[in-house]
């Protein structure tokens, strides 16, 4: 998908060993450690990352063209990564083969690339949040492999390790030994993959905070807000707690600094209303816009919400994808599960109030509709925000939704494939092919739509709406549609209506238990 999913995961795995498996899963596990990057499945995962204290695995699907682009940089990553003292691993398993299903499932793998970093023989799992290129890939790792917490003994080692673009944790400790010291080691351990963690005995080496401070205490270096916070609270949960709310920016940046950009997956995953404000940061009100947008974080921290700021010269891409226009800025938006709701062309002094009006209840929300196409008549159905109840719920047949982006690359690789899907089923009453426009009308929440192209079945008999996530081509989705495919809606009524009027007379009943058999297979 060209917009990242960000993209939940879920549940249970099951290794099966055949009862002579223990010799055969040994030859496996050592036949793909010949390669520079290993195939794992459900056959031989479990032992082979139970034999490694850090090893990396790729979930992939062959269809997935940011695989595809990932593969020959993991291949190299791997190389390299192989020759160091201790070797790095990187392995890949098909999470899109359904006999690895239980694996995806239970590591959550609900988009692809999923890239997951195991420890511990596969007790702890995070994960990846390194760049994708082979350089990238090896340096990051570099960095995962040794210890979760590296020891500042200078002034000089603390600004090396402190700069002005990451969050960085010191635990300073009087001995590092004791309950705090061993606390802040394993949620070091777990979080490493996102927060670079340091320790010292010496608080006046550090560039900020109370320098004669003996400890035990945590402190968190950060490039925006207040630039450090402290904590002297070790619980473990307390801990976590603490990185992860004065780690996280009270109003994000979206601009082309990308060291904005990791916080981005977290932003848009967080359960909370979404306020953000686009505007290009050339206009001359960017400043008051921004101290705008922190005061009322300030004054409204206690309703859930979280902010972003974001310069559509570099954000265009998400503008794009909320249907907003450029005429629209400076434009509020707000998006949360009563609605979505804009002010548009605003002014720095209008933010709060505005804002506020939401909190209270008093806005309505805005539906966003393209109009009814007046001629509809191609294989391919178009569906806006006002028509979707007539072509899609209410129809009383069977529909394979598409939701695309105007300027998605996949979905217009897509189109002449839906095309040919669409008009295979040209001459079939019970079958429609359809396809909305998610930039321009509002989906329903009958859907969860985290990038494009986003495909999606509706039974005609009202049943479960089901997530295609087949491969892109005519074939899997026309063999997909035929097998998830229902009756017209009342079809099942009028065979059991037939049925029973038939019961009435043995003679008929024969005759009609054949009729009625013959048109259940031909529905």
């Amino acid at each position: 998908m060209d917009v990242p999913l960000l993209f939940p995961f879920a549940i249970l795995v099951v290794i099966l060993l055949l009862s002579s498996g223990a010799i055969a899963a040994e030859r496996e596990a050592t036949a793909v450690l010949e390669e520079a990057v290993l195939t794992l499945d459900a056959g031989n995962f479990s032992e082979v990352v139970a034999k490694h204290e850090f090893i990396v695995v790729e979930f992939y699907a062959p269809w997935c063209g940011h695989c595809k682009e990932l593969a020959p940089e993991y291949e190299k990553a791997a190389s390299v990564l192989r020759k160091r003292n201790p070797p790095v691993v990187l392995a890949k398993v098909d999470a899109y083969d359904e006999s690895n299903k239980d694996l995806k499932d239970k590591y959550k793998v609900n988009a692809y690339p999923a890239i997951k970093i195991f420890r511990n023989g596969g007790r702890d799992v995070s994960a990846y949040g390194g760049p994708r290129d082979a350089d990238g890939v090896v340096e990051y790792l570099k960095k995962q492999v040794g210890p979760a917490s590296l020891e500042l003994r200078s002034a000089g080692d603390a600004d090396h390790s402190i700069d002005d673009k990451r969050v960085v944790l010191v635990g300073v400790f009087p001995e590092f030994a004791g309950m705090e010291y061993e606390n802040f080691m394993a949620v070091a351990g777990k979080m490493r993959a996102d927060y670079d963690f340091f320790h010292t005995s010496d608080a006046s080496i550090l560039p900020r905070g109370d320098q004669a401070v003996k400890g035990p205490l945590l402190r968190l270096f950060k490039p925006f807000d207040e630039l450090f916070v402290d904590s002297q609270d070790f619980d473990k949960d307390a801990i976590k707690k603490f990185i992860e709310v004065s780690g996280f920016p009270t109003v994000l940046i979206f601009d082309a600094d990308p060291t904005n950009h990791k916080f981005l997956e977290k932003y848009y995953t967080t359960p909370s209303a979404k306020a953000m404000l686009f505007l290009h940061f050339s206009d001359d009100r960017v400043e008051s816009f921004k101290s705008q947008m922190h005061e009322a974080a300030r004054q409204l921290s206690g309703n859930n919400i979280s902010f972003l700021i974001g310069d559509v010269s570099a954000a265009d891409r998400a503008f794009q994808y909320f249907g907003l226009k450029e005429s629209d800025l400076p434009l509020l938006l707000v998006i949360a599960s009563t609605g979505k709701y804009l002010n548009p062309t605003m002014e720095p002094d209008q933010l709060i109030p505005w804002m506020k009006q939401y909190i209270y209840g008093n806005l309505t929300p805005y539906v966003k509709s393209e109009p009814i196409p007046r001629v509809n008549d191609q294989p391919v159905k178009v569906v806006v925000a006002d028509n979707i109840d007539d072509i899609v719920f209410n129809s009383g047949k069977n529909v394979l939704l598409e939701f695309y982006a105007p300027w998605c690359s996949h979905c217009r690789k897509l189109a002449p494939i839906l095309e040919e899907v669409a008009v295979s089923f040209q001459d079939d009453e019970d079958v429609v092919i359809a396809k909305m426009d998610g930039t321009a009308n509002d989906i329903p929440s009958d859907f969860e739509v985290e990038g494009y192209p986003t495909l999606y079945f509706i039974p005609s008999n009202g049943g479960d709406v089901l997530s295609y996530e087949g491969e892109r081509t005519a074939e899997e989705m026309i063999n997909f549609i035929n097998k998830n495919r229902e009756p017209k809606a009342g079809a099942s009524a009028a065979v059991e209506e037939v049925t029973q009027t038939d019961a009435v007379e043995e003679e008929v009943t024969t005759s009609s238990s054949s009729s009625s058999a013959s048109t259940k297979d031909e529905l």
